[in-house]
């Protein structure tokens, strides 16, 4: 019985260690089997420093996390030009592959869009897009200095030469306004290759060698790749709205007609914190303010009304003020790995308006309450006459004794009396008897 226990333990421990050592010698495999993975965004739109803030933070994510490549699909009219230089300073430093890939059909890849796709590792468009049109505009669509398209255009052909494009093309974008379909653009060494859709770019571009900002060379290997969005969110959906072009020249020409009209016009305040905040609105989406500065100045201005409704309380102009402000303060303020989820940014803006408004209620309900100290509070009290000599007597009050006076009689030892009227360190009273029953005789 015992060598049979024996045997059936040692056969136990054979299927044990078999089983570990298959697993171990399966590991790599496994590891090399599993697929690489792409990290994606999608930019639709304008560039502007929100398009500028989530590349970066998609690039710096790509390189921390080990993705095979960063990917962005594109299809903007242009936008900013200095957040297009911050977003081509990126792609250029990147320690990661960079694919810019201008989609779907249709889409196009104009003004700063062209800039952007011309820095990326690897140019792709699908058929039926353009790109370039890259000659810089003003803020009233008037084109620019000669200073500012030299400029632009030196810029261009920089971007062409590092990343071995059409350095032509490039600065006739810029000084002619060129612009070219796909097919040309491939054709004319502007992007790299066109595709119709992403699984054939990252089956064409696998294999691929680039060499990235710290001067390393790599291969691409994207067969197979598993793609992770990297999108926006609803903060960031939110500030791509508030930067839009229009809305900020809205945002600064109504803002400034309401400050006017508020000084014009002083009332609830209304009109001036609305100016306010839609100035600061204005000035960010405008990037005449940084975006931290506008998160800032927000943040302060929520505070100051807050401070507002509780010193000057009405029907809560200045707490709902308050809250929007301070709503998007957290918009601008925290972004990135930073940034306030919705789910907390929200209950904190309402619970903190709702409490403020509380607040001022009841601040307004104790400045119109009666006054418990000074003259105000000793009219009307009652008390009864504890000693009386000549024509004064003395009562207890709060503590105190007074020296009471009648203001038609002289006061007796055991009377009540009401308080009415004070004279220096004496209280005038009057029967309290005598007047409770004339007030109960009055209709």
């Amino acid at each position: 019985m015992l060598d049979r226990r024996r045997t059936i333990s040692g056969l136990v421990l054979i299927a044990i260690s078999a089983g570990l050592a298959a697993w171990l010698l399966a590991l790599p495999g496994q590891a090399s089997a599993r697929a690489p993975t792409v990290l994606a965004t999608r930019v639709d739109g304008p560039i502007t420093p929100v398009i500028e803030e989530h590349l970066s933070d998609g690039v710096r994510r790509a390189e921390r996390q080990g993705y095979a490549a960063y990917l962005v699909v594109i299809d903007t009219p242009g936008g900013l030009l200095t957040s297009t230089r911050e977003i081509v300073q990126t792609f250029l430093g990147a320690h990661v592959p960079v694919i810019v890939y201008v989609s779907p059909d249709g889409a196009r890849a104009a003004s700063a869009g062209a800039y952007i796709t011309m820095a990326a590792h690897v140019a792709a468009m699908a058929p039926g897009t353009h790109v370039g049109a890259g000659t810089p505009v003003t803020q009233e669509g008037e084109k620019a200095s000669n200073k500012v398209i030299n400029d632009a255009a030196a810029f261009a052909v920089s971007i062409a030469e590092r990343r071995g494009r059409n350095p032509t093309f490039a600065e006739d974008m810029v000084r002619k306004g060129t612009a070219i379909s796909a097919q040309e653009a491939s054709r004319r060494n502007v992007i790299d290759l066109v595709v119709p859709n992403q699984e054939a770019l990252f089956a064409q571009v696998d294999g691929r060698q680039v060499r990235l900002g710290d001067g390393k060379q790599i291969t691409l290997r994207t067969a197979g790749v598993a793609v992770i969005d990297h999108d926006l969110g609803f903060i960031g959906a939110l500030r791509q709205l508030l930067a839009n072009p229009e809305l900020a020249f809205l945002f600064f020409s109504l803002g400034t007609l309401a400050v006017i009209y508020e000084l014009a016009n002083p009332g609830m305040g209304f009109a001036g914190i609305a100016g306010a905040i839609m100035l600061v609105l204005g000035f960010v989406a405008l990037s005449v303010l940084p975006v931290n500065v506008g998160g800032l100045l927000l943040l302060a201005l929520a505070a100051g009304l807050f401070v507002a409704e509780i010193l000057a309380p009405g029907v809560g102009v200045f707490a709902a003020g308050g809250a929007v402000s301070l709503l998007l303060a957290g918009v601008y303020l925290f972004r990135g790995d930073t940034g306030v989820d919705p789910a907390v940014l929200w209950p904190t803006v309402l619970v903190v308006g709702a409490a403020t408004t509380l607040a001022g209620r009841l601040a307004w309900r104790a400045r119109r309450a009666p006054a418990t100290t000074g003259d105000d509070a000793l009219i009307g009290r009652t008390a009864r006459v504890v000693r009386a000599e000549d024509d004064t007597g003395q009562v207890l009050l709060d503590g105190a004794w007074w020296t009471v006076r009648g203001r038609e009689t002289s006061v007796t030892k055991g009377q009540n009396v009401r308080v009415v009227d004070r004279d220096g360190l004496e209280l005038i009273v009057a029967n309290a008897d005598k007047l409770e029953s004339r007030e109960g005789d009055d209709p």
